[in-house]
């Protein structure tokens, strides 16, 4: 329910509706501007500000005719205003409307998508907070490594995200911007004063420099930002994917009440949120091309930009602001099985503690590559019995590996028993996770 109302936040702010609203907001802050310098009448530039409306199927029938929506735009408007509609548009060119306005959508959306990210990273951060201490196995290639904890994982989710962050805040400065430059961005028809006030009145920045649009490195800037946030995003939906298989079991997305998860087998608990996710990610990614794309215009301008942006300037931002709540959704709500993953954690007789043992040879004397050959000897006895279905532990709780290293003679000469099962020590690698945290959750 939240993601269908998040959802059309975001789709109002990219209506025809509001298109043309930012259209004529753009047009209204220009007639204000022209009055302040005194360019034209007070009375005229209240009437315009107080009665410019438009229509939008009037816009159409306009369009059908003129093939030229702005012109159906500005036409509309001054079936709406009497003698002062003269000033309405005067001294601009489509792009300085056109672009300024589309400058005021992306701001309003990329706050909305700004204000998602911090709602997703305050999620994390509670999720990693609670199990800040609850272990689990790394794993690299796959293959279990060491351990350490889940709340460490989330750390490193909120710490990518928080550079998402930043890079969003920076990119909101760059596409702030508006321009009413005229139709070569010389300002041969315009002060350049008369931008400076527009833009001030409409909350963003003059471009320093124009030509007949806004430059779209500012919206492939954009496009890359969402594009790359979108690849973490689904980063960490692969990863409560591979949490969820049935040999993991790990996490897995909230499973409500009366919810299916196969028309064929009852059985199924399926991640559907986080494959959403890994879609959705692909679709913002693949935006970013035209968006890149549309940087190399003919000279001062063409349109080649225009229609590409139809589709991805609302899709990505939708898309995004979609994805953002559906991921908040997952991780606020992930079970989470500590007891699976003490258990995957002893999968392997003890072998995650393998390089304890192995730093510690050469602090007794033995070369690494001595140490290296005992350590990883007794490993690979190890992973022989597993294979052959051997238990990981004997009789009395005591794994395989730790067996292995107790009887290995040529290792009991540089390490006590005592020195060896202390390097079974879960604490180890724990010790410094309070310092990690304190450095992410500064």
């Amino acid at each position: 329910m939240i993601e269908r109302y998040a959802r059309e936040e975001m789709s109002s702010k990219w209506t025809m509706q509001a298109k043309y609203q930012a259209w004529l907001d753009v047009e209204k802050a220009v007639v204000k501007a022209w009055a302040k310098l005194g360019k034209i009448p007070q009375e005229d530039a209240d009437k315009i500000v107080a009665n410019a409306g438009f229509s939008i199927e009037r816009i159409d029938e306009i369009e059908a005719v003129t093939r030229h929506d702005l012109i159906a735009f500005t036409t509309s408007v001054s079936e709406t205003l009497g003698a002062e509609s003269r000033w309405f548009h005067y001294g601009m060119t489509s792009s300085d409307t056109v672009d300024t306005a589309v400058a005021l959508q992306m701001k309003s959306s990329l706050e909305l998508i700004i204000k998602d990210v911090k709602m997703l990273m305050e999620s994390i951060k509670k999720r990693a907070i609670e199990h800040k201490m609850t272990l689990m196995v790394g794993r690299s290639h796959g293959i279990h490594g060491e351990p350490i904890t889940f709340g460490l994982v989330l750390a490193v989710w909120y710490d990518e995200m928080a550079r998402h962050l930043e890079n969003l805040e920076q990119t909101l400065e760059v596409i702030s911007v508006g321009q009413v430059s005229g139709a070569m961005g010389n300002f041969a028809h315009a002060p350049l004063e008369l931008e400076e006030i527009t833009c001030e009145e409409l909350g963003l920045k003059p471009a320093p420099a124009s030509n007949q649009v806004i430059q779209r490195d500012r919206y492939a800037r954009l496009a890359t930002a969402l594009a790359l946030m979108a690849s973490s995003i689904e980063k960490f939906a692969v990863q409560v994917r591979h949490w969820q298989r049935t040999e993991v079991y790990e996490c897995e997305e909230y499973f409500a009440k009366g919810q299916k998860g196969s028309s064929a087998m009852p059985h199924k608990r399926n991640p559907i949120l986080t494959e959403n996710i890994t879609g959705l990610a692909r679709m913002i990614r693949a935006y970013a091309i035209p968006a890149m794309e549309n940087v190399a215009l003919w000279h001062e301008r063409d349109i080649s930009h225009s229609s590409t942006e139809r589709f991805w300037l609302p899709d990505s931002f939708i898309t995004t602001d979609f994805m953002l709540h559906r991921m908040n959704n997952v991780i606020a709500n992930l079970t989470v099985y500590p007891k699976n993953m003490m258990k995957n954690l002893n999968l392997t007789g003890g072998l995650v503690f393998s390089q304890r043992v192995l730093l510690e040879l050469p602090l007794q004397g033995v070369s690494r590559e001595d140490a290296y050959r005992i350590v990883q000897r007794n490993a690979m006895k190890v992973w022989e019995e597993i294979q052959h279905g051997k238990p990981t532990t004997n009789e009395n709780g005591e794994s395989l590996y730790l067996n292995h290293l107790l009887a290995d003679e040529e290792l009991r000469n540089s390490l006590s028993e005592e020195q060896i099962r202390e390097c079974f020590n879960y604490d180890y690698y724990t010790k410094n996770v309070d310092k990690i945290f304190a450095r992410v959750f500064k």
